[in-house]
């Protein structure tokens, strides 16, 4: 059984005002089953068999399925390496189910690696339109150009730079899955618990506003912005949503209908009052449906 670090005090005290702490302490260090989704680029989800598992279907993704058996190393499988399918956490799959990217559409994936959402994207194109796959890191662009080759996604361009600094593009759509504290996926990630302070919340939030303004000013009128983390903080959250709909009148938030179990937003937090907007985003604890944290927003430029 994994061991994990001591939650520091400040940590619960704050958690204890957002939700059940002890709900969300033990969903956080929960083993659970891993989950994959199935790359219809390379095999039809009616055909896919994976020999010794056991797989039950993810309610909101329809090429997601939860996975159990003898063996835990799935990126060893042959199948693994042929691309039929990606390891992927099920709450990671919503943001691009709630972006909806169409064949004809010219996509941005301004955060992509390691490519989990832009596989997913390729596939939900059918290797139509066009994406492009931005990443700020080289080491990490190796693992997304690995994966877009071994899912066959042939509709991705790879650009290397700072998410901040693209200029004058029109996008449809964009996905920012932007860079955040991980408090949603303690229990992959223990080191977490150690690594969080307010501090870095503070500078991670100068990053993600940055990032969500440059974002919405390259999208096309009428375009869609989707705003994912898979942090559990407010203001990585609703406070970057709620900084975005205060300085762009022209932004503003879509109801998200999906199969999912998903708390109540944060509308009000240690004396700071988020936009009313915000409660149209999706918020996704631990407990909710035994999976990572998430939060997802819809954003829609008018």
């Amino acid at each position: 059984m994994q061991k994990y670090p001591e939650f520091k005090k400040k940590f619960i005290e704050r958690y204890s005002k957002l939700t059940d702490f002890e709900k969300f302490k033990e969903y956080s260090t929960k083993k659970q089953d891993k989950s994959i989704r199935i790359n219809t680029l390379k095999v039809k989800v009616s055909d896919f068999k994976l020999v010794g598992f056991k797989l039950k279907q993810i309610p909101w993704c329809k090429e997601g399925f939860w996975i159990s058996g003898e063996r835990t190393d799935l990126g060893n499988l042959a199948e693994h390496g042929l691309g039929y399918f990606y390891i992927q956490e099920a709450s990671s799959m919503v943001p691009c189910l709630i972006l909806d990217p169409k064949k004809e559409e010219y996509v941005l994936d301004i955060a992509a690696a390691p490519g989990s959402k832009t596989t997913q994207m390729g596939a939900m194109m059918e290797n139509k339109g066009l994406i492009i796959a931005n990443e700020i890191s080289y080491k990490r662009v190796k693992a997304l150009n690995a994966n877009l080759q071994r899912c066959g996604v042939s509709n991705a361009v790879v650009t290397l730079m700072d998410g901040k600094n693209f200029r004058n593009y029109r996008f449809d759509k964009i996905l920012l899955d932007a860079p955040c504290s991980g408090t949603g996926t303690i229990r992959k990630s223990p080191n977490t618990i150690i690594e969080w302070s307010p501090r870095i919340i503070r500078k991670l939030v100068n990053t993600q506003k940055k990032l969500i303004k440059n974002a919405f000013e390259n999208l096309n009128i009428g375009g869609v912005l989707v705003y994912s983390t898979c942090s559990v903080e407010p203001e990585e959250n609703e406070g970057v949503v709620s900084y975005l709909l205060n300085n762009f009148p022209n932004a503003s938030l879509e109801d998200i209908k999906l199969n999912i179990k998903s708390s109540s937003p944060i509308l009000e937090f240690e004396g700071y009052k988020y936009n009313k907007e915000v409660k149209k985003c999706l918020r996704i604890w631990p407990q909710d449906n035994c999976t990572d944290g998430f939060f997802v927003a819809k954003i829609i430029k008018s």
